[in-house]
């Protein structure tokens, strides 16, 4: 009889310790891949053959607005999380967009040479490396902007490094990125356009990115403390190569140079707090 009630003692100890275990254990929430639609489409981008220079291009990898008369996108978004990474090699498999309209000016790697400018990633290969497929992705040239070597190669780089500096640190982000104006200054001085005025150089480059904790229903977790860093860098050889920093600007301010609406399917009031201020954390 004592031998059974100790049993018994010991079993009941230790679904109390199971049950007590579980329901002090935090949250772990494991990241995911998710549209970086869900916070809405900056110039209502339409997936229509005429709507050539605001045309909408979803891919698995990132979706972007195409502009046939720039040659370049107008922006791409992409969502950024541990998921999206791995150890796959940078592919380097440069190529024209087989995914445009036939009618659409279509640029070519060939079309870069000796222009003075990089073929500037928007959506970085680095943020997408856990496949070769999704790697390779990123090398079409839908994702291409022309940019000033010392922007793309150190101070745009800075950021897209810090950018997964944060996804380290536990968060989810979702980026936006594009260019604006006519006229930049690369390796071989100052540029309007090339390939006989198929590819337009802009004059600035700009990013807006929105920071979360990993977790689920993300537009449901922005509010007005939500850490949102925009940036607005000039396409020059002149640029400040050390702290992207230099360039945080309000998002207010990218959409009154580029006539976009970022953060659209977010509430109101809080798109508003969001997009009136300048971001003041750290930079590395």
């Amino acid at each position: 009889m004592k031998k059974i009630f100790f049993l018994a003692y010991l079993f009941a100890a230790f679904s109390l310790s199971s049950c007590d275990k579980t329901t002090v254990e935090p949250d772990n929430p494991k990241a995911t891949r998710d549209s970086p639609m869900i916070l809405g489409n900056p110039s209502n981008a339409q997936n229509d053959v005429n709507t050539p220079n605001n045309y909408l291009m979803e891919k698995p990898q990132f979706t972007l607005s195409y502009n046939s008369s720039r040659g370049s996108a107008n922006w791409v978004a992409w969502h950024l999380s541990t998921a999206w990474k791995g150890g796959v090699a940078r592919q380097d498999d440069f190529r024209a967009d087989p995914d445009l309209p036939t009618s659409f000016t279509k640029v070519v790697t060939g079309d870069y040479t000796n222009t003075g400018f990089d073929r500037g990633h928007l959506c970085p290969s680095d943020d997408r490396d856990s496949t070769v497929m999704d790697n390779s992705a990123t090398f079409v040239m839908t994702n291409m902007l022309p940019q000033s070597p010392n922007l793309n190669r150190i101070t745009w780089k800075n950021l897209e490094d810090y950018c997964r500096t944060l996804m380290g640190q536990g968060n989810e982000l979702y980026i936006f990125a594009g260019g604006y104006g006519v006229g930049g200054n690369g390796s071989n001085g100052d540029l309007s356009t090339f390939a006989s005025g198929k590819v337009t150089v802009p004059s600035r480059c700009w990013k807006v990115i929105v920071v979360l904790p990993v977790n689920s229903n993300d537009l449901t977790r922005i509010d007005a403390s939500t850490r949102v860093i925009a940036v607005d860098m000039p396409n020059t050889q002149s640029v400040n190569a050390k702290n992207w920093g230099d360039y945080r600007v309000k998002v207010d301010d990218i959409e009154a140079a580029t006539g976009y609406n970022f953060m659209s399917a977010v509430a109101t009031n809080i798109q508003n707090a969001l997009e009136s201020k300048v971001d003041t954390g750290p930079t590395n």
